[in-house]
């Protein structure tokens, strides 16, 4: 596996594990909800600006995108 490839993992992981805790969740429940309401296909689309920002900027932005698409939290 590239380092590339294993960069974008480790901030998928890194992003799904702060946003359980944000929103006190289990690291399953909130893979779940991200992957429902579009916060993963985001972070994997987006990885290139989002990287870039803030951890805190990108649970941010997952909050917004998955509530604009559905999601309740």
């Amino acid at each position: 596996m590239d380092k590339e490839t294993e960069n974008r993992i480790d901030y998928t992981v890194t992003c799904i594990s702060e946003f359980s805790y944000r929103h006190s969740l289990s690291y399953q429940d909130s893979y779940l909800y991200l992957k429902k309401y579009g916060g993963i296909a985001f972070l994997v689309d987006c990885y290139e600006a989002e990287h870039l920002l803030s951890i805190d900027d990108t649970i941010d932005d997952l909050t917004f995108l998955c509530k604009r698409n559905g999601g309740n939290l």
